[in-house]
């Protein structure tokens, strides 16, 4: 029996007026050059569930960089296409950078295990057959008098009604051992589960194939679960299903799971960077040689590497620096990343570190290079000696006004 999800797909707080303008255009397009045209996978996934929704694919049986270049033609905005995929990116014509997938309808097929798929244009249902999980494979109409009409080829409904997280075909991990990390996000995003026969194909077979993809492929999967409120606990179950074993990854401390989310404070001076901050709470507690080698098989960014082995260093540190006066521990904090030493004060609450973020980071000696200069001292060496003094002094509570900071500086120089 058809269902009709049109009363959801008008509710403003499923999906913002705006947006609801927006689709409608496309829809309108679409039809003008005779091409169905439907939202599909977590779109009405997330609609069925009565959620607020933010994935919007866009399918179309037909072109659909066509579709695009004329709805930049007519709307503005750019584009961006794959043609391999039959894909493109519309770029919005707003000043929020936003994005919006189009897509062709395509069946995909695989070579090989674990290959990207070889794709060819085909009907919605050639496309819902494609796709990873039951849940996914529905898809909504939005052209024509057939808006709002489900398609539901799959019961997927029924699995998201009890909350059931099952992959098509016995072959799909195998086919893209991915959709791994894929089933336990939603899992444990949802509160799902994961079907008894699906987790069946989690095995050392889909495993062998998980372990020679390539490290971006991987560490992609790492990123989005970062960006998920339940990453800690989507960690757990991947341990608990051996797939951090596949590569001799470190568990994730759940002691840590709570600061995932945490967002840093103004005053504290750190760029909010939710996937960064969740490597380095996952990842500070490891030794350098297994960040190196994590860096080389995932095929970390710089900013990771640094980030990374500047937390594990600085951990190492706390017991060193424990006693130490502000000085000593600006001096040496000052040579890591803020993101390193917010989320070391995160795991550790050790008070230094918020002191160095808020306060002591920005403390300076009020003499420049200049002054010693007018006041006849040669360059060189000795300028970075008797300003990093003056600066420990400050620092350090042993001068508090600019009369000190003289006095202190006569001292030093002589003059």
């Amino acid at each position: 029996m058809k269902k009709d999800l049109r009363d959801f797909m008008l509710d403003p707080n499923l999906i913002p007026p705006a947006k609801q303008i927006l689709l409608s255009d496309i829809a309108a397009q679409s039809a003008s050059m005779k091409m169905s045209c439907y939202l599909v996978g977590g779109f009405v996934r997330d609609l069925l569930l009565q959620k607020p929704v933010n994935d919007f694919d866009v399918v179309v049986e037909g072109n659909a960089i066509e579709l695009g270049d004329e709805l930049v033609r007519k709307y503005g905005g750019k584009l961006t296409v794959h043609r391999k995929f039959g894909t493109a990116i519309w770029f919005l014509p707003s000043e929020t950078s936003e994005t919006l997938d189009l897509i062709a309808a395509r069946s995909e097929t695989y070579k090989q295990a674990g290959a990207l798929p070889t794709v060819k244009l085909a009907a919605i249902e050639d496309d819902i057959s494609r796709r990873d999980f039951t849940i996914n494979t529905m898809a909504v109409r939005l052209d024509g008098e057939n808006f709002g009409e489900l398609i539901d080829l799959l019961d997927g409904q029924d699995d998201l009604a009890q909350g059931i997280v099952r992959v098509l075909h016995p072959r799909s991990f195998m086919d893209d051992p991915t959709r791994i990390f894929r089933a336990v996000r939603y899992e444990q995003r949802y509160g799902f589960k994961i079907d008894a026969d699906t987790l069946k194909l989690i095995n050392p077979e889909s495993f062998d194939v998980l372990s020679k993809l390539s490290g971006e492929r991987i560490r992609h999967e790492f990123d989005l679960i970062f960006e998920e409120e339940n990453a800690a606990l989507m960690f757990s179950r991947l341990k608990e299903l051996g797939v951090l074993d596949v590569f001799n990854l470190p568990e994730f401390n759940l002691s840590h799971s709570g600061l995932l989310n945490s967002e840093p404070p103004i005053e504290f001076g750190v760029s909010a960077d939710r996937v960064l901050l969740g490597y380095l709470l996952w990842l500070m507690d490891s030794s350098k040689d297994l960040i190196h080698t994590l860096s080389k098989r995932f095929d970390f960014t710089f900013e990771l590497t640094a980030a990374s082995l500047a937390a594990i260093q600085l951990k190492k540190d706390l017991i060193s620096f424990k006693d130490s006066k502000p000085s000593a521990w600006t001096f040496h904090l000052e040579r890591f990343s803020l993101i390193s030493i917010y989320a070391l004060w995160l795991a550790t609450n050790e008070s230094a570190l918020k002191e160095f973020l808020v306060k002591w980071q920005h403390i300076k000696s009020n003499v420049t290079g200049d002054d010693l200069k007018a006041r006849g001292i040669a360059p060189g060496p000795r300028y970075k000696e008797i300003l990093s003094q003056l600066r420990a002094a400050r620092l350090d509570g042993e001068v508090e006004n600019a009369a000190d900071e003289e006095k202190l500086l006569q001292k030093l120089t002589g003059k």
